[in-house]
């Protein structure tokens, strides 16, 4: 970001690490192993982020997980901690076969700030354990998925079908997060570049490599909100990559609030695209002799002349002749540009000032009224402020994308470009941090949040990525405050030097292709004079597939020649490398930010699991009720044990009673009954429990002592006759 903001000019003292002789060079390979580190943290980043967190949770359910129900239920509820938008394939509920026993209509139960939806269901359902499997999205864009079990009469085997992957997982969520990344990505580097060019450095607007880099931006935002569009319909239902050319789906996500959010930002992404042709045009043309008139713009041009044999920024590394590095409507080197009218510069400036901000909060709002900030607490306040801070972010690391390439490309940056945008970087951090600390509080909530769930462990690692940031930005500062307005003594020597190198090689090429071909000694003559024809040659005689790749030749030598002048430098090659290392960590702290949006918050992480624990704390002093019908298959042999176990609690005596009736509900004596527990997991059991009859169909025992929490197993032994006798056995949860 080169935070430099409060720096003062060069004292005359020079930055530390700085060589006066053997100025440093910023070698390609470093630059790359910077990248790749990058890169490779990017890629554990998103490579560990699906599936995507759902930011709804399901509070509770009726019937509860598990459960064993004595008679079907009306219905099914699903009770969620913030708004979910369902449909009637949203809940469906699935008998012992996999048959789908719901009615197939979804019934709208939500009162006040309850969300509650259900699913009803016919009467007379048999006995049998039911699957419930449910799907929703989250009223921050998230698709949020599940499925449990409740039993009906007792328990029984079940092979109905569960979802093979969360909603938002597989490749489609992979494809989903990667298209996140590249939208988020391509905002920052187009309003960040934008307004690098707009504020900080003017003449930039003529810059190649600025101009790509601004309109790759808006290329990449736009394929990746395209690609979101059509993926929606899959990344929130089936997990089918195929279901992207479903034209019903996509007419139903049109409906939804991210749907509407992303065609949005589409319309916006029209005018985003004639502000860039105004900005790289009209703008560019504004600021012919503009860009030139200060000392430090005439030091660059002078380096990339001496250098290159061309006013600088006309041909890029490695790049033909013809592939100019300012824009193609730059006036011609040899024919002096007309002067502007400063009246048309300024009016361009506010126009495109004004229109480029419209266009830039109506893009950062799209994020705003889709995701995190559009639920939960504070929503009026909540999106005006992630919008600030999406644009601040922006600015920042946008502009420091455009800072590096101008660094590395094109005519030498002044000081004053530089320290402008030092000012701009530091305003804009000024602002992530208040933004960013009133997010944190709405997010997370509490301080033990922050180590607690996986949220605020993200949260944290962004924490720390912005104060390397900052600090690498620290380094920059020095180097800002080292920079001359024209070049240093060592880049203007090498210059000398390499236009002699230049001009001797030129010399010397004719009698070198003497040995060869006319056609050689020709071209290597253009080269010198800019490309008129002498020796006695004609242009007509010369190889048009030669000539080219002379041209391709000399470009690469004029470039190299450039970028050895530009590296002599000690504090522009300094400036560069710390820019480098801040691009590289910004990288990762956009895909670290990237995942932060598709986790659940940690209030709603906190919120679920306090809800749990009441859940778990109010069955825990619940005594456990068992119903269980029997027949033993002789005369009278039919009817109901219950069973009560109070307070069913490990570790403490319980009280167990047991009552048997018919099936007409009245209390009955049998000769013999007997009560087990067994936890198969621990080994231990079968524990007999010793039961007194305390009256007609009722015994009890006392004392009785589970030692281990855990899912017991309850095997009753029912005894009616000398001969009719049958066990059934079921779970029952110690807490």
């Amino acid at each position: 970001m080169t935070t430099t903001v409060l720096c003062a000019p060069g004292s005359g003292t020079r930055a530390p690490g700085a060589r006066r002789k053997g100025a440093p060079r910023i070698r390609r390979s470093s630059a790359l192993r910077l990248l790749v580190l990058a890169a490779a943290l990017l890629g554990v980043l998103l490579g560990g982020a699906a599936p995507a967190s759902a930011h709804a949770a399901l509070t509770g359910s009726t019937p509860a997980q598990g459960t064993v129900v004595r008679s079907a239920p009306e219905q099914v509820t699903l009770t969620f901690s913030e708004g979910v938008a369902m449909g009637d394939d949203s809940i469906r509920v699935l008998d012992p076969q996999g048959k789908r026993v719901d009615r197939g209509k979804l019934r709208d139960l939500c009162s006040g700030e309850t969300v509650k939806y259900g699913a009803g269901l016919p009467p007379g359902l048999p006995d049998g354990t039911y699957t419930v499997a449910w799907q929703a999205v989250s009223a921050d864009s998230h698709p949020v998925s599940g499925a449990f079990t409740f039993s009906v009469g007792a328990p029984s085997k079940t092979s109905a079908p569960l979802p093979q992957q969360e909603a938002g997982g597989g490749v489609v969520g992979a494809l989903y997060g990667i298209a996140r990344y590249l939208a988020y990505a391509g905002f920052v580097v187009l309003v960040g570049g934008a307004a690098f060019v707009l504020v900080c450095r003017p003449a930039a607007a003529r810059v190649r490599s600025v101009q790509r880099l601004v309109s790759r931006g808006w290329a990449a935002l736009t394929a990746a909100t395209i690609a979101m569009l059509l993926l929606r319909t899959p990344y929130t239902t089936s997990g089918d990559l195929a279901d992207v050319f479903d034209l019903g789906g996509l007419r139903q996500v049109l409906e939804t609030k991210p749907g509407a959010a992303l065609i949005s930002r589409l319309l916006l992404l029209a005018a985003a695209a004639l502000f860039v042709a105004v900005l790289f045009g009209a703008y560019a043309r504004a600021q012919v002799g503009e860009g030139r008139t200060g000392k430090a713009e005439r030091a660059g041009e002078a380096e990339g002349a001496k250098g290159a044999g061309e006013p600088a920024g006309q041909v890029e590394e490695g790049r033909r002749p013809e592939d100019a590095n300012v824009s193609a409507d730059a006036a011609p080197a040899h024919s002096a540009p007309s002067t502007p009218d400063p009246e048309h510069r300024k009016d361009l400036t506010f126009g495109l000032a004004v229109g480029g901000a419209i266009v830039a909060v109506g893009l950062a709002a799209t994020w705003a009224m889709a995701e995190h900030a559009s639920t939960g607490l504070q929503t009026a306040v909540a999106m005006p402020v992630d919008a600030l801070h999406l644009l601040a972010v922006a600015t920042w690391l946008g502009g420091l994308a455009a800072l590096l390439v101008s660094l590395y490309k094109g005519p030498s940056v002044a000081r004053s470009d530089v320290r402008r945008f030092s000012r701009l970087a530091f305003g804009s951090v000024l602002v992530v941090v208040a933004t960013g600390v009133y997010q944190s509080w709405r997010q997370v909530g509490t301080w033990r949040a922050l180590t607690d769930t996986s949220y605020g462990r993200l949260l944290l690692i962004k924490v720390a990525l912005v104060v390397v940031l900052v600090g690498v930005a620290w380094s920059s500062r020095r180097w800002t405050a080292r920079l001359a307005e024209g070049p240093a003594p060592e880049a203007e020597a090498a210059a000398v030097l390499e236009s002699v190198a230049a001009r001797a090689e030129a010399g010397t090429e004719p009698s070198t292709a003497a040995a060869g071909t006319g056609e050689t000694a020709h071209a290597a003559g253009s080269a010198h004079d800019g490309g008129h024809a002498h020796h006695g040659e004609s242009a007509r005689d010369i190889d048009p597939a030669r000539a080219a790749q002379l041209a391709r030749q000399r470009a690469a030598l004029a470039s190299a020649r450039t970028k050895r002048i530009r590296d002599a430098d000690p504090e522009r090659s300094g400036l560069r490398r710390s820019v480098l290392a801040e691009a590289s960590v910004a990288v990762v702290l956009l895909a670290v930010t990237t995942v932060l949006t598709s986790t659940e918050p940690a209030r709603t992480e906190e919120a679920v699991k306090a809800v749990g624990a009441a859940g778990r704390s109010a069955d825990a002093n619940q005594p456990q009720v068992l119903n269980i019908p029997f027949d033993t298959g002789g005369a009278r042999g039919k009817g109901t044990a219950r069973v009560d176990l109070d307070p069913g609690r490990s570790g403490s005596a319980n009280a167990l009673h047991l009552r048997i009736a018919d099936p007409d509900g009245r209390t009955q004596d049998i000769p013999e009954v007997k009560i087990s527990f067994t936890l198969k997991d621990k080994k231990l059991g079968p524990l007999q429990v010793t039961l007194d009859h305390v009256s007609e169909g009722h015994w009890s025992a006392r004392g009785v002592q589970l030692p281990v929490p855990g899912q017991w197993q309850l095997s009753l032994v029912v005894r009616t006759s000398d001969i009719d006798q049958v066990t059934e056995t079921r779970n029952v949860k110690i807490s």
